[in-house]
């Protein structure tokens, strides 16, 4: 499988990709390997993790670089993601033991009864994880499932292949053994070939109708299976907002990572009183943004991952024009070698257009005035998904009030594109089942055990 530069389109690796017959033969190593690796003290679980964090933090410009390289996210944002999981990991390294740890729900002395409570690993899992933060999304569901005592077959997108070999690689440096993660390479026929295999659980993240053939199939099966899909995340921004803050702050949710975030912002609902001077605010600061080689420290950014997702945005904003949105800056690829398409943004917007429905995933943004706060919340659950929201106003009730009502899994007042370990990380209808990240995202990869003990 050939590894290419979405800056260059320049083939930059080629790496061996499995087969069904190899995937079938990690998965036989793996349920072998798993009881004797649960078996162990969860200290030395994470013992080996806290190794890794040291590996990662000692590699973390060449991690870095490999990342920008066959992501083409901007080297300041590889290295961003990076410093951002050393904080999750120590997250977990605090958390697992305590969440982990039995509870005696019930000690009646009287009657010799005790009422307990274990966590149990679930044994072998499948993680099909994605390209756009493989460090972050990877490390919601791999990190726990280690500590908890399972075995995990990892499937990185193709679009990450080499991070993921690299995660690999500090694993087992580690000192996880090589059968209790193993990666395995290739693009959706070697991810089918892991969904095949008599996994105990299925963590996946990606697109929604991906998810839907998985939830699918894991329903016939009787297993465990999680789903973070995309989002079409809303930000309403009120009439009481310093504008120029407000617009830098939605500008900067909206094309971080070009856009390529399932909590990006994907739509932007204004008040009427501020409509003008917002737009006004945020197309300059959209056309201050720095565009190129993402390997130098000033570009902001950077190519799609994808080249398919070209066509994708095109057409979003060719329908856009034709119902009446105007474009006030971008609008098209860059013609240039790689995968370009200029930052842009669309006011008139309305919710006729699938730009303002549909995952866009890329960078383009589109911006409709609202009358109202209630005319805001109805637009902003107007959608499938249900991921992330925000709100930018001064007053706290108001936001609390608004955010109360909207359907998502989670909420933003003043600040938008953000996870947190502390906070579980789930999402509502088309965004998915199941979460990571808190300390309910550490029990997830276990299944509770009851213990009803009697003596004689």
């Amino acid at each position: 499988m050939k590894i290419h530069n979405p800056a260059s389109g320049a083939a930059i690796a080629d790496v061996p990709a499995d087969t069904s017959a190899t995937v079938r033969g990690k998965y036989h190593r793996a349920r072998a390997a798993q009881p004797q690796w649960a078996a162990l003290p969860i200290k030395k679980r994470l013992a080996a993790i806290a190794a890794f964090r040291d590996r990662l933090t000692a590699m973390h410009e060449a991690l870095a670089r490999t990342l920008t390289e066959e992501v083409g996210k901007p080297i300041r944002q590889s290295r961003n993601e990076l410093t951002g999981l050393a904080a999750r990991l120590d997250f977990f390294l605090a958390e697992s033991q305590r969440t982990l740890r039995s509870e005696t729900v019930l000690a009646d002395v009287d009657n010799k009864l005790e009422e307990r409570i274990t966590h149990e690993p679930l044994g072998v899992v499948a993680n099909i994880s994605a390209w756009n933060y493989p460090y972050f999304v990877g490390s919601n569901v791999f990190v726990p499932a280690l500590i908890a005592g399972n075995a995990v077959l990892y499937k990185p997108s193709e679009y990450a292949t080499l991070t993921g070999l690299s995660i690999a690689q500090l694993l087992r440096e580690s000192g996880v053994p090589e059968d209790v993660f193993s990666p395995v390479i290739g693009d959706g026929l070697a991810g089918a070939a892991v969904l095949r295999q008599p996994v105990d659980g299925v963590f996946f993240t990606g697109s929604f109708e991906t998810g839907r053939k998985i939830a699918a199939s894991a329903g016939r099966r009787m297993i465990k299976v999680q789903l973070e899909l995309g989002g079409k995340d809303p930000i309403y921004v009120c009439e009481d907002v310093d504008v120029k803050a407000a617009a830098a702050a939605v500008a900067d949710g909206a094309f971080y990572n070009n856009g390529q975030s399932c909590c990006a912002v994907e739509r932007i609902y204004v008040a009427e009183a501020i409509h003008d001077a917002f737009v006004e605010a945020f197309v300059a600061e959209v056309r201050a943004f720095r565009l190129g080689d993402p390997m130098d420290e000033a570009t902001y950014i950077g190519p799609l991952a994808r080249r398919g997702q070209i066509a994708v945005l095109r057409r979003q904003v060719a329908e856009a024009r034709r119902l009446g949105g105007r474009v006030l800056v971008g609008g098209q690829p860059i013609e240039r070698r790689g995968n370009w398409f200029a930052p842009t943004v669309v006011v008139d917007a309305d919710h006729r257009m699938s730009l303002m429905r549909e995952e866009s995933f890329g960078p383009v943004i589109g911006i409709q005035r609202v009358a109202s706060d209630e005319e805001a919340v109805s637009l902003m659950n107007d959608t499938p998904y249900g991921l992330t929201a925000g709100v930018y106003t001064r007053a706290e009730k108001r936001a609390k009030r608004i955010l109360a009502e909207v359907r998502t899994g989670t909420v933003y007042w003043n600040c938008c594109d953000r996870v947190s370990p502390r906070l579980p990380w789930s999402g509502i209808g088309h965004s998915g089942l199941g979460l990571t990240l808190s300390t309910y995202g550490i029990q997830a990869f276990t299944r509770p055990k009851a213990w009803h003990l009697r003596s004689a």
